[in-house]
């Protein structure tokens, strides 16, 4: 499934020009346009999902899978010491391009950024926390 008004469909169907970093036959992975970070990379599924809660279960193993391959190869072939992978699901969680991706920000020293930054706390309880979040 495509979305044409999409701009991460135009880039898979080769509508605009991006860096491919790698293809298989559910996944495409490119260099981010932001140029914030040397190597900021992209993974994608090559059917629209808007994120990763209506993702179809055999696309979102394959992206997983491929964003480990691509990491496994940033540190172990290109010299990087590790990576962040980073999704944004849903507006409330800062989703600007509403297509699954998974951000590979490949990382030479702690330093170079801060990919964690202090939150503001929350004075729940972890029993209430997880009276709310627990799964059965």
């Amino acid at each position: 499934m495509k979305n044409d008004d999409c701009i991460f469909c135009k880039i898979i169907d080769g509508k605009c020009p991006s860096y491919k970093i790698y293809e298989n036959e559910f996944v495409y992975a490119f260099l981010d346009i932001s140029r914030d970070c040397y190597g900021h990379t992209l993974v994608v599924p090559k059917t629209h999902a808007t994120n990763i809660l209506d993702c179809d279960d055999k696309y979102l193993c394959e992206t997983i899978k491929a964003v480990k391959k691509i990491a496994k190869h940033y540190v172990d072939d290109c010299g990087f010491k590790g990576v962040n992978v980073i999704n944004a699901s849903g507006e409330e969680a800062q989703q600007s391009v509403f297509h699954l991706h998974f951000h590979i920000l490949p990382r030479t020293s702690k330093t170079e950024f801060n990919a964690f930054p202090k939150l503001g706390g929350t004075d729940a309880s972890f029993e209430q926390q997880l009276e709310k979040l627990k799964l059965d």
